[in-house]
């Protein structure tokens, strides 16, 4: 094995153009690690918040962030290496992970090579390609974090509140908002598994996606989505920002609004509603991993690829992020060796 790497690095911050490729060294796994000869990259929107340097997060809720950097934290991948005191995977198993999150410039998963510490890893399906694979992490742990188990006791940094799940099954409605996209199509999944009523919101171009998913689907552009459906137990929003309060009109009382990204309400009209808002952040976990992981494996769940891209075009992946609309996720995909 070669000394050195392809990585894509970059040294400032700004658009998908400072994104580069260059040779580095290989890293060494430490302690509890391995390496991971890397097949295919998961795209994600840490990514390009990280690229951009973070310029809409708060300070005190912005990450230390040093240059050079490489982005990327979802892999899929082979083992090629592992530390002296791992057992639990050898050289040549087949694995995917979410690595080291939330702490993402940690991970540079962008590359080649990258080491990964045993906890964050899934053995890989034999009948999932690596590409799709590679797809699953991020967008698939969020949706079961939000939808289904924590998992962890971290607080999240916005709110103080512990997350908890709403109970799905026979006679909940769950809607989710920003449908299409890599969590929210892996969200309406893992709803329509346990037994919820779905309402897929997204453009109309994504309808026979979702219908075949097995939602019921609201066109956003053909009215006010919020208005579409009522008394609904749950709104899993995947658009936030400043219109994510209208959908409290979507809920029955005692019901909760779910907004994945940062989101804008009222805190007197979430009272005056009765519902319950509540937020977690993702984090790296192998055992979820390797239970979503199955369930690919058996057919219940299915990840559906945008577009790929070679590593070394991940500015060209990046713009394509930035264009939206996506139906599924953006995977970038490195040669065979």
């Amino acid at each position: 094995m070669s000394t050195t790497m392809t990585a894509v690095r970059q040294d400032e911050f700004g658009g998908p153009e400072v994104l580069h490729a260059e040779r580095v060294p290989v890293p060494t796994p430490a302690a509890g690690e391995v390496l991971i000869a890397v097949h295919a990259v998961g795209v994600n929107p840490p990514d390009w918040y990280l690229r951009a340097g973070m310029p809409d997060v708060p300070a005190h809720l912005r990450p230390s962030m040093e240059l050079p950097l490489t982005l990327g934290t979802d892999v899929s991948g082979v083992v090629a290496a592992v530390a002296d005191d791992v057992t639990g995977f050898a050289v040549g198993d087949e694995v995917l992970g979410l690595l080291r999150f939330p702490e993402p410039m940690a991970a540079g998963a962008y590359a080649e090579y990258v080491t990964a510490p045993v906890g964050d890893l899934a053995r890989k399906p034999a009948g999932l390609d690596h590409a799709h694979a590679a797809a699953l992490p991020m967008a698939g742990l969020t949706a079961w974090q939000f939808l289904v188990e924590v998992g962890h006791d971290h607080p999240s940094p916005f709110q103080e509140a512990r997350h908890a799940p709403v109970p799905l099954g026979r006679g909940t409605t769950v809607v989710v908002n920003g449908a299409a996209g890599g969590v929210g199509h892996l969200a309406v999944q893992l709803a329509v598994w346990r037994g919820a009523r779905v309402v897929a919101i997204a453009s109309g171009r994504h309808e026979a996606f979702l219908r075949g998913l097995g939602a019921e689907f609201v066109d956003y552009t053909a009215g006010r989505p919020e208005e579409a459906v009522s008394d609904a137990d749950l709104v899993l929003d995947l658009v936030g920002g400043p219109t994510s309060g209208r959908f409290l009109r979507t809920l029955r009382r005692g019901g909760a609004l779910f907004p994945v990204y940062v989101a804008e309400y009222d805190p007197d009209e979430v009272a005056a509603a009765g519902v319950t808002v509540s937020a977690t952040q993702v984090r790296a976990d192998g055992a979820q991993l390797t239970r979503l992981a199955g369930l690919l494996d058996e057919g219940v769940l299915r990840v559906a690829l945008d577009s790929t891209f070679p590593l070394t075009e991940a500015a060209a992946a990046h713009e394509r992020a930035a264009a939206g609309h996506l139906q599924g996720k953006i995977v970038l995909t490195v040669e065979e060796r």
